[in-house]
Formats: structure tokens, sequence, C-alpha cells
């Protein structure tokens, strides 16, 4: 008796196991099975097949990428020593970024550093065509500035950038230069005495002080300066003239770039190309204001590593001063220092105004930095 009964209620589970599959079928005939396992959302923030996931990899642009980057950068070695100016050395010097080798362009004042080591400016150079760019061709004049005020400089030149391995990526759909830059930070605070480095300068041979480092940038160099204040706190305070510094959403819907004589500009259709994927891909900002927000450095500003000071022409005919004003008020509303500049009728370089910039921004790292 137990038997029977046994096979009748097997029988039954089995009859109604087989009518619940047959109306599965039924309701989703003509889906094939990728469909029926993984329906995807309608919202492109959450279609992230290709990066993992929300829950297991975030996009490589966004700023928590950046924060969970590792960026040991390595020793600096001498390349070529150079002229020198007036009261400094100069060097073309190579580092490591992601097993790149990087070059940029050193310098170190003359003497003996002070008791702790000589305070730095990481110096981010704007936009110059990578096919063209020279390690110690443009900027000369910004960055000697900051030299004869007494302080150690580096210039990354950025991969795929005059001798540097790796390729050239631009710096708005990838963060690969501020990869860069942050593995500059890194390895500026291990430089030892270029003339000797197996002489010690103090207990360490170390000959910078990693707690005096400013970061100086120019136009792209801007948005890197920005981006490397909010990953972080190793940088005291920041300069940036004729910044992209606005928003993602601001690059993608207020932001062209209109032909002139400035070196920053090129004529090359592909550097908009990120717009183009990433629109693509995610949405407009307005369709998708997370994932944007995630990826502009302008969401962060309240953990910014230190205090800002803008410059910004207003006949700037690449980056709108619209920018920094932003920023400007941004900075502000956070609770966060920062000043700006206009320069009424000057340009992208402040070519008009070039001495008393440069003046301004020693003057700013001077006041929190030495």
């Amino acid at each position: 008796m137990k038997f029977v009964f046994f096979n009748n209620r097997l029988l039954f589970l089995v009859t109604v196991v087989l009518i619940v599959v047959g109306i599965f079928i039924y309701l989703n005939k003509g889906k094939n099975v990728s469909e029926l396992v993984k329906q995807p959302s309608d919202n492109p923030a959450l279609n992230l097949e290709d990066e993992g996931g929300l829950d297991e990899e975030i996009h490589p642009l966004s700023i928590e990428a950046l924060r969970k980057g590792e960026y040991p950068g390595s020793d600096i070695f001498v390349e070529q020593t150079l002229s020198s100016g007036s009261n400094y050395k100069r060097y073309i010097t190579s580092y490591k970024s992601e097993g790149l080798k990087i070059y940029g362009l050193l310098t170190v004042p003359n003497g003996t550093s002070p008791e702790g080591g000589w305070p730095v400016i990481i110096f981010n150079h704007g936009y110059i065509s990578p096919s063209i760019y020279k390690t110690t061709e443009k900027y000369i004049a910004y960055q000697d500035a900051l030299a004869l005020a007494g302080y150690t400089t580096f210039k990354s030149d950025y991969r795929g950038h005059g001798n540097s391995e790796g390729n050239a990526t631009g710096g708005y759909g990838s963060n690969a230069y501020t990869i860069d830059v942050l593995n500059a930070v890194s390895s500026i605070k291990r430089l030892k005495n270029p003339e000797n480095p197996s002489t010690p300068v103090d207990r360490s041979g170390l000959i910078v002080d990693a707690d005096r480092i400013g970061m100086w940038g120019h136009s792209m160099g801007g948005s890197i300066t920005l981006k490397s204040m909010v990953t972080t706190k190793d940088i005291k305070a920041g300069v940036i003239w004729a910044g992209v510094v606005g928003s993602y959403p601001d690059l993608i819907e207020r932001w062209r770039r209109r032909s002139g004589p400035t070196p920053t500009i090129s004529t090359n259709s592909q550097r908009g190309r990120w717009r183009r994927e990433l629109v693509d891909k995610y949405g407009d900002p307005s369709q998708n204001p997370q994932f944007w927000n995630s990826i502009s450095a302008n969401s962060y500003l309240s953990d910014i590593s230190g205090p800002l000071q803008l410059h910004h022409g207003t006949l700037d005919a690449s980056v709108p001063i619209e920018f920094s004003r932003t920023l400007e008020k941004q900075m502000t509303d956070v609770n966060k220092a920062v000043e700006l500049y206009e320069y009424t009728g000057d340009d992208h370089n402040l070519s008009k105004n070039l001495s008393l910039a440069l003046s301004r921004s020693v003057d700013f790292f001077d006041q929190y930095l030495k």
C-alpha cells in the first residue's frame, strides 16, 4: 500500500513539473537560450558585461578606478644631461609607468637641498600632437619660472610622446596619462642626486620633500591635475591654466574645439572619438547621469587634496572660460580653497599676461609649499 502511494505521489509531481515547463516554453516561444537566461537592463549603466558588472569591476575611466590603482613609480634614471639654467640643472630622464619607459624633463636647483629636501612641482603639459612632441620643446618659459623659484620640477612626456613607450591614448577617453603622472609623483619621491646617485645627501639619500609636492597643468594637463588631486593626497596645491576642467557632461555638451594658432589644438579627427564611443555605449549624460558623474573629477571635489589656483583668458578659443568659472564655484560650494584669475582679451596660452600669470603661480606655490 505504501509503495502504491509513493508511486502516485511521484507521478503527480512529475506531471506538475512537465506542465510548468510546457507553459514556460509556450510563453517564451521564439526566444533563444541566451535571452531566457539573461535579460539585460534598459539602463546602460547596468549593462556592464564587458566590465564585469557593477559589483565585479568598475569602469576604467572612473575616479574610483584611479583610486583603486597602484602607482609604485620607479627610480628616476638620467638619460641625458642638458645645459643648465641660471640656478638649476636640467636632465632628460626616464621612469616606469605600468611597465612602460616614460621620458621626462627634470630640473634640480643648484646647491645643497634644504633640510627635508627640495619642494617639487609636477608639471603637466597640454595637448601637443604626439607625432611632433619633443621633451625639450614647448613650455620652456613655464617650467623655467618654477625652476628659478627654487623648485625641483618634473614634466612627464606621457606614454606615446617623444621617445616614451606605449600608445598615445588621449587625455579624455582614457586615464592612461593620469596614471603616468601618478607614477611620476611616486618616482619623484625617490629622487636622489642625479649627479651622483650613490652619494647620500642625507641619511635617506633623497633630495626632495615628499610632503611638499605641487602640480601645475595647462589645458589637457589641467584635467590631469584635477583627476590626480582627487585621487591622491600627495599633491598639496594645484595651479591650472586654461584647464579642461569641466565635468564629462560639460565636455560632451558644451565643448567643441575651434581652430586657432595655439600649440594645444589638433586637427586630428580621431581625438573626438571617445565622445561617440562613450555615448553609444552608456547613453548621453541626461540618460545616464550616474555613469557620467562617476568619471568626472568634479563629482569628487570634497576629497581634493589641496587648494587650487585657476587662470584663464577671456578670448581662449580652445577651452571655454566657463569651465574655470564653474570649477571655482564648485570648489567654493564644498568649502575648498580656490582662486580664479581672468585675463581680459588673452588667449589659451595667456601670452599677453605670461609674466603676471607665472608670478602669481609661483607666489601661490610659495604660500602652500614653502
